[in-house]
This record gives structure tokens, C-alpha cells and sequence, in this order.
């Protein structure tokens, strides 16, 4: 064990089950065995890992420690969200000193063991007008893409109208495509969301409920396809 002025001795722990994308809890048991007190910039995090220990996910959501001086230990509850997609992974616990450096960068040791992460299965419903129905396929494509992780999947409008209710240009970015769109900077229309999930309501687009993109992870796919009957309304 690294010795100096910041240094962790881990004691007891326990991790709840981990599913792809979704917060669980963990409780951590921890001493500083260093020779300077810590303040609020020392944080607890963690890293999910590759099979081989190399780093996948290196920032964690942090956790704040209380004041501890040197031979003081302290037991807190720690959020940890699941990496994506579901597989088995590396996981460790780490302290950082915030905007400076993680304690293992300075010879400390990690907290480490191998966790294998489920497919995230919470419940997960869709807001469709009467007027739109999902396209062959749409169920299984927002459930896989669920499972993998992603608790609001949205995706593309086919426009059923014909001559006489043409294509809004509104909907132009939400034409049917070949994939998924990293980052898709429009309003997510008919999203699926998963149970305990809020999100932020946005003006209709075409008349289709739209919201803001979540802190939480979230998808938009083009093959993921709703169709619009707009004679129906």
C-alpha cells in the first residue's frame, strides 16, 4: 500500500446489482492512511475496465467524503451506474483529489474486483397519439436498445399523408435512416423511457409530443420508425 501524504486503506464493501446504464448503490468502508487531512476536494469514484484492466469508463460519478483526518475511517453509500452494454467487466474504486490527480495515479491502490453487468430491465412505456402506430419492428428495436442500457430510446417519423397532409419540414430531421445518431441534436419526438425516468417537455413537433434529452444515457436510432396517419387526428 502507497504511503505519503494521500493514501486510502479500503475496508469493507459491498456492491449492488449492476444493470447496463442504470444507477445502483454501493457501501464503502474507508481510512485515510495518509498524513494530511482530507477536505472536500477528495472525492470517492471509480472506473469500469476491460479484461485486460485498461480503463472503458475512467470518470465515475463521484461521491463526497466527509473531513477526515490521518487513522480516521468513514462508511459511505456511493452511486454507481452500470457501463454499457451489458458483458463482464473490470470494476475498481478509486479516490481522486479533485482537478489534481486519482490517488492510483500517485501508487495508491484501487479498490478492484469483477462485476458482471446485466441488461438494464426496467419497465418502459411510449407516449403515441391515436394517430401514430409503431412499425414492424419498432417493439423489439426499443427493447434491445433498452437492455443494452439506454433509458430513453427515440428514433424516426414515417409521414403517412400523402398530397393532401404533406411532410412538415419540421420533421425533416427525423427521417427514417440507416442507424443510430450519436448525440442527434433535435427534440426527442415519442420517446420510449423507462420507469422513474422524468423528462423535460418541449413544444410539439408536427404535432407529435417532443421532450429534451436526459442526463440519463439515451439513444435516437433511424430504424427505430413510428408511422404517422395525420388524416386520422
Amino acid at each position: 500500500m502507497a504511503t505519503g501524504p494521500l493514501a486510502v486503506r479500503w475496508h469493507d464493501w459491498t456492491l449492488g446489482a449492476v444493470h447496463a446504464g442504470a444507477i445502483t448503490t454501493a457501501t464503502v468502508e474507508l481510512e485515510n492512511a495518509g498524513t494530511v487531512p482530507w477536505n472536500r476536494e477528495i472525492l470517492l469514484g471509480y472506473h469500469w475496465l476491460d479484461d485486460r484492466g485498461n480503463p472503458l469508463v475512467w470518470d465515475g460519478e463521484r461521491t463526497a467524503l466527509p473531513h477526515l483526518a490521518p487513522g480516521e475511517r468513514t462508511e459511505v453509500q456511493a452511486r454507481v451506474r452500470g457501463p454499457i452494454p451489458p458483458g463482464r467487466y473490470g470494476f475498481a474504486f478509486d479516490l481522486v483529489a479533485e482537478l489534481r490527480a486519482w490517488f492510483s495515479e500517485l501508487g495508491g491502490e484501487e479498490l478492484r474486483t469483477m462485476v458482471d453487468v446485466a441488461p438494464r430491465d426496467e419497465p418502459a412505456h411510449a407516449e403515441l397519439p391515436s394517430w401514430v402506430e409503431p412499425d414492424v419492428g419498432w417493439r423489439e428495436r426499443v427493447d434491445a436498445t433498452h437492455a443494452e442500457g439506454y433509458a430513453v430510446v427515440s428514433g424516426a417519423i414515417e409521414w403517412k399523408g400523402g398530397l393532401v397532409h404533406p411532410r412538415p419540414r419540421a420533421l425533416a430531421p427525423y427521417t427514417p435512416g440507416p442507424g443510430r445518431i450519436p448525440g442527434f441534436p433535435n427534440a426527442l419526438v415519442c420517446p420510449s423511457v423507462v420507469e422513474g425516468v422524468e423528462l423535460e417537455r418541449l413544444p410539439d413537433v408536427a404535432g407529435l409530443p417532443a421532450y429534451a434529452a436526459p442526463k440519463e444515457p439515451w439513444m435516437y436510432d433511424g430504424r427505430i420508425v413510428l408511422i404517422a396517419h395525420p388524416e386520422r387526428r
